[in-house]
């Protein structure tokens, strides 16, 4: 697993193709269609897969403390790794090189979050029509700014919006084409 969490890179799912080659094909710990109930499994729980897969690993071949060593082994190089370089920005935060450099790079990063939201507002008022889309934009301005409503309950209220949404499109969609096809 330390193999894993070295070589790993960009997250669990990434990850999956390594951990089965050692598990499967190198060790032969499991058969391969094992490993794909496993992951099935594993997929189904909330939590990182990787670590899940990490954890059920060492626990059969190890039991509890095989567990807690696999997953101890998975995790520790990129913690290692993320606290070193934690360190290192930390020691450099206060150069004025690295300052320039983060002052440089902030109104790119201002320019591409502009950007993504043109696009997702955009996409928003193809699917919900101009006069709907506007009226969502105004009323989240509203919530977020106005009111001071948590981000991720605006997030909440909009998703649970958008569900309704599509399921009455849907439903609507439906009764005409019944109705259309029964006028036929």
């Amino acid at each position: 697993m330390m193999k894993t969490g070295i070589l790993g890179y960009g997250g669990g799912p990434s990850i999956i193709p390594l951990i089965r080659y050692e598990a499967v094909t190198k060790h032969r710990w499991l058969a391969d269609e094992e490993f794909g109930e496993i992951l099935a499994l594993a997929n189904a729980l909330p939590g990182p897969i990787a670590t899940k897969l990490a954890a059920y690993l060492g626990y059969r071949l190890k039991g509890s403390l095989g567990a807690i060593l696999s997953v101890l082994a998975h995790i520790l190089p990129s913690s290692i790794a993320m606290l070193s370089l934690l360190s290192a920005v930390n020691y450099l935060s206060h150069s004025v090189i690295v300052r320039g450099m983060i002052s440089a790079v902030a109104p790119v990063i201002a320019v591409m979050l502009g950007v993504m939201a043109y696009e997702f507002g955009e996409r928003a008022v193809k699917g919900l029509g101009r006069k709907l889309g506007i009226v969502m934009l105004l009323a989240s301005f509203a919530l977020l700014q106005l009111l001071g409503v948590h981000p991720a309950i605006v997030i909440v209220l909009f998703l649970a919006y958008g569900a309704m949404h599509f399921k009455l499109l849907g439903r609507l969609q439906r009764t005409k084409s019944t109705h259309n096809s029964g006028q036929k």
